[in-house]
């Protein structure tokens, strides 16, 4: 099977690293109290925010100061690496779908290529900038696709295209029985081993 798979907060740790440096930025450079505003039902994933309360202009700002360092410092989920090492071993194409966009700053793409190579992530190939996701996931005939985001899964579930949606702290709230929440990386295994049998028995 082609399994489309999200790199943030869904392969890595983003969430953590970002909203460590949110905070930072909220305190520091807003001068700004520390109060976070608990949402567990943010559809999309810019969570910071909306947990922060920042207007468009200061989320541009943060941005430009902490998404080099951020991309840089995350790291994989425990168990994702070898997960997706034995989805490869058992015939499954891992296409990554990301929507990390490109900025002046600093080469959005090569980056992220050697946080791959770093951490060894297997993958069949990298698909950078997807705004709309649901568009590369039927232009690369995925068969599963997994994300953080409600929005994106939504999308790719409404196109008839099985979609899990990674537990985070952000999107705990949000319901959708077309759409199955998963929880870590053996449990997203399970679930594939699951489609792929029933794949091959239809």
């Amino acid at each position: 099977m082609n399994i489309g798979i999200d790199i943030d907060d869904t392969i890595a740790n983003t969430f953590e690293v970002m909203f460590a440096y949110s905070q930072k930025y909220t305190a520091e450079d807003l001068k700004r109290s520390d109060k976070i505003i608990e949402l567990e039902d943010i559809k999309t994933h810019f969570y910071c925010q909306a947990m922060h309360s920042w207007s468009k202009e200061e989320e541009i700002e943060f941005f430009k100061k902490y998404y080099e360092k951020i991309l840089i410092e995350t790291k994989p989920f425990t168990c994702s690496i070898e997960t997706l090492e034995e989805l490869r071993k058992l015939g499954h194409k891992i296409i990554l779908i990301t929507a990390r966009f490109e900025v002046s700053s600093f080469d959005v793409k090569e980056l992220t290529i050697n946080w791959l190579k770093k951490y060894n992530v297997p993958y069949d190939k990298l698909i950078i900038n997807a705004s709309t996701k649901v568009e590369a996931v039927l232009k690369n005939s995925i068969d599963i696709f997994v994300d953080d985001s409600y929005k994106n899964c939504k999308e790719v579930s409404d196109a008839g295209i099985k979609s899990l949606i990674m537990d985070t702290k952000c999107n705990r709230g949000i319901k959708d029985e077309k759409i199955e929440r998963v929880y870590s990386w053996p449990h997203i295994k399970q679930i594939i081993d699951r489609e792929d049998g029933l794949k091959n028995n239809n």
